[in-house]
């Protein structure tokens, strides 16, 4: 069996509906979503209705759960948390049933773990970055003790793509090479990030996903393209866009450092108004 791994689709119909598409000419039999459905971009009723269609497994991610009322926005960003907002004061009824009713976890016929922060602890998973080798250890111990007997935990959250083993007694990351993947040992324990498929943090600006394919053990990563801006048209349009949007993040990221260096970034903030703030 086939199946497709997409993460932090965040209200990117755009995005969504073409990773949809390249999962179908990858013959995928199952999609599992690991959460993160809504936040950020505008059309969260689209993405879930798609979902819906496409008979995929979905767990709940924080902002998910935020949208439903099921936990506060305190660690939120700024734009994390007014996405929110505005999502929660335009949410129909089926919707919010829908992401009410999202599970933190699931076992995906035996052959992996789903969840969308981490696996190890009881409270708060979805909020749980496993962006250090010390949380990644502690999700593999959870993995192993864990009643499915899967090998593998797909999580989501931090954005990134990747694969780490556990191996005498310590967290090895993976190299997954593209297109070939990587093959996984069957005695292995493993955690598998597919990226995100709606809002990419680094340079390359296309969605992601990742195939696990069970009979041969073999995982792959999967890149496409999409029409990022009329997504990002949209999201800018009703104000949820953050500033210099349209600059890939890590450029991005490196200009708000140097306009904070010079003193401007906060007057700045303020002087321009959001949609001219957010080219």
């Amino acid at each position: 069996m086939k199946i497709a791994l997409i993460s932090d689709i965040h209200a990117n119909l755009e995005a969504l509906q073409a990773t949809l598409d390249a999962i179908r000419a990858e013959g995928a039999e199952r999609i599992v979503c690991l959460g993160d459905i809504v936040g950020y971009n505008t059309d969260f009723a689209a993405c879930i209705a798609l979902l819906r269609q496409s008979g995929a497994v979905c767990i709940a991610g924080n902002h998910d759960r935020a949208v439903a009322g099921l936990i506060a926005t305190d660690g939120f960003s700024g734009p994390a948390a007014r996405a929110v907002a505005w999502t929660v004061a335009r949410l129909d009824e089926d919707s919010r049933a829908f992401l009410t009713g999202l599970p933190l976890t699931a076992d995906v016929d035996g052959a992996l773990v789903a969840v969308h922060g981490a696996l190890h602890p009881e409270v708060g998973k979805e909020l749980v970055r496993l962006d250090d080798d010390g949380k990644r250890a502690l999700s593999l111990r959870a993995l192993a003790a864990h009643p499915s007997g899967a090998r593998i935990c797909a999580f989501g959250h931090t954005h990134r793509a990747g694969l780490w083993e556990w191996r005498d007694g310590a967290v090895h990351a993976v190299a997954l090479d593209e297109p070939a993947g990587a093959e996984l040992r069957a005695d292995g324990l493993y955690l598998l990030n597919p990226g995100t498929v709606g809002e990419p943090r680094g340079a390359d600006a296309r969605a992601r996903f990742a195939c696990y394919d069970t009979a041969a053990r073999r995982v792959t990563l999967h890149r496409v393209a999409y029409a990022r801006r009329a997504a990002l048209a949209k999201t800018r349009r009703a104000g949820l866009a953050p500033r210099f949007a349209a600059v890939p993040a890590p450029v991005r990221m490196k200009l708000i450092e140097i306009l904070r260096l010079l003193g401007v970034y906060e007057w700045l903030k303020h002087a321009l108004p959001r949609r001219a703030s957010s080219i």
